[in-house]
């Protein structure tokens, strides 16, 4: 079975009340792009982020609001604030370094929920057991890309009933395998 890939740019999933701190208080997201996973979507509004080194403008929010404030980078974009943030599963914030965001309304120094996305292959129950793999299992994929090919380790399965398959990679690791949106993957079993 292949599994279409999605590669994953610098965003910020936000809570409701930081959004209201940093666009005003009557605020809500709007929808610039749903995304392939059930309920999700690329908002139209972006920020910026700042770090000790440096300031990455024009980084886009994801919808809904979470309950949680997370900030996903690749490493260069790590590099570039002067943040280390560890390689984490999404919602595992735990000694994790924070930075400013900066929105229209005012800005917001969040003390920690800067991760490095683990690599994911989100699904669903049907195409988990179709591939014969469960939930929070680590598998490896490999990527054909005409002249880099890749294998990626430590990919994380990710089973819920709402979930659409779908590799995630982050745009270091897509640009490392040369693929981008629309590739495939295979799983290795």
């Amino acid at each position: 079975m292949k599994i279409p890939i999605a590669v994953s740019a610098r965003h910020a999933h936000l809570s409701e009340p930081t959004l209201r701190k940093l666009f005003g208080d009557s605020f809500q997201l709007h929808v610039h792009q749903w995304l392939s996973q059930t309920g999700q979507f690329a908002a139209q509004e972006t920020v910026s982020l700042v770090g000790p080194r440096g300031r990455l403008d024009g980084v886009r929010l994801m919808g809904p609001p979470r309950q949680t404030d997370q900030i996903e980078l690749s490493r260069s974009d790590e590099y570039q604030l002067g943040v280390m943030a560890p390689v984490r599963d999404s919602g595992d914030l735990d000694d994790t370094p924070g930075l400013r965001v900066i929105g229209p309304a005012g800005s917001v120094d969040l003390p920690r929920g800067v991760i490095t996305a683990r690599r994911h292959i989100h699904m669903n129950p049907d195409e988990a057991r179709k591939l014969g793999v469960v939930d929070g299992q680590v598998v490896s994929v490999k990527v054909d890309s005409d002249g880099r090919d890749v294998i990626f380790g430590d990919v994380t399965v990710r089973v819920a009933p709402s979930f659409n398959l779908q590799l995630h990679l982050d745009t270091d690791e897509a640009n490392a395998a040369g693929v981008t949106n629309g590739h495939h993957a295979e799983l290795i079993v």
